[in-house]
């Protein structure tokens, strides 16, 4: 009789437990994952680059930059759009936003599944490519040298070493040219592109990058003619930071266009960009024989290359 008795009372607590838990999708339901009002990621049609996104409480922002050629400003297609799980947006991909207002803004509703709906400011700003116009080649500058950490490597003014090029069409026949760009359009992905005039100044000369501090002489062009001769196609791609050079025959070549400043190439030496600069990575080799070497610097081990430039108009 006991034992009956000490079962019933076990069910009747087992029983009386389960009654009070709570439905753990229930919880689920009441927490806060689907109170999410984001706008994850955007995209429109002409804008140019990536949108910054921002937000702090209720104020939420995206401003992009935007190629007034590709259309109306009163009209922007939305390429693509993400956001948070199990919201919902007043627009949908394909719609428009229109911008034909004082400050250049609309507004995306993201309405959550469970909460109040947060209303998005998107902010078209005016894009201007800063590549275009006429720039003089103010120097060509080359860091490289084999074991940076022994004192190997050097920052070095390609000019400065006349002894490792002809005298008549070595680096130096570089500093009367000019680069002009111009813009011929946009890819769907936002990355401008068009040409680039290469002028050779009024020395009609091009550098023909040979060095003859050795025998024989060797054909460093592959290296250093980064920007082609005459005329040819640019493009700059705003994901990667890098402008991409076409050579007529469809080689390609691409650096980084750098804005006045001083940064730090390794250790102690830095390079200071007076107004632009196009920086490229080399791939050299290190070669321990030739270690402290001009050769070494330039031929086996260049790591970087800057063509600075200035604007001229």
């Amino acid at each position: 009789m006991k034992t009956i008795k000490t079962i019933l009372l076990f069910l009747t607590v087992l029983v009386t437990s389960w009654g009070c838990q709570k439905d753990p999708l229930a919880e689920i339901n009441e927490g806060d994952w689907n109170k999410e009002r984001n706008i994850i990621d955007i995209t429109f049609n002409g804008q140019i680059g990536e949108a910054t996104i921002t937000r702090d409480g209720d104020n939420a922002n995206i401003v992009f930059k935007y190629n007034t050629d590709a259309g109306a400003l009163a009209s922007v297609k939305i390429n693509a759009m993400e956001i948070s799980y199990g919201a919902s947006a007043s627009v949908t991909v394909g719609e428009t936003l229109n911008f034909d207002n004082a400050n250049s803004s609309a507004t995306i509703t993201i309405t959550p599944a469970n909460g109040e709906p947060l209303q998005w400011v998107i902010t078209l700003s005016p894009f201007t490519e800063t590549l275009l116009g006429t720039w003089n080649i103010a120097g060509l500058y080359v860091y490289g040298g084999t074991g940076p950490e022994y004192g190997g490597a050097a920052l070095l003014k390609m000019t400065d070493k006349p002894w490792c090029w002809n005298a008549t069409n070595g680096p130096a026949a570089e500093n009367d040219n000019a680069l002009t760009f111009t813009l011929t359009g946009f890819t769907d992905d936002g990355n401008s592109y068009g040409t680039v005039v290469n002028n050779a100044g009024n020395d009609g000369l091009y550098a023909d990058f040979i060095f003859i501090n050795n025998d024989p002489y060797i054909d460093l062009n592959n290296f250093y003619r980064k920007i082609p001769k005459g005329t040819a196609t640019w493009l700059r791609n705003y994901s990667t930071n890098l402008v991409v050079f076409t050579f007529a025959d469809g080689t390609t070549t691409s650096g980084v266009f750098k804005s006045a400043g001083t940064e730090t190439v390794y250790g102690s030496t830095t390079k200071t960009v007076i107004d632009h600069s196009f920086m490229f990575t080399l791939s050299g080799v290190d070669n321990w024989s030739k270690i402290y070497t001009d050769y070494d610097k330039f031929v086996s081990r260049p790591r970087y290359y800057w063509i600075d430039i200035t604007k001229s108009k």
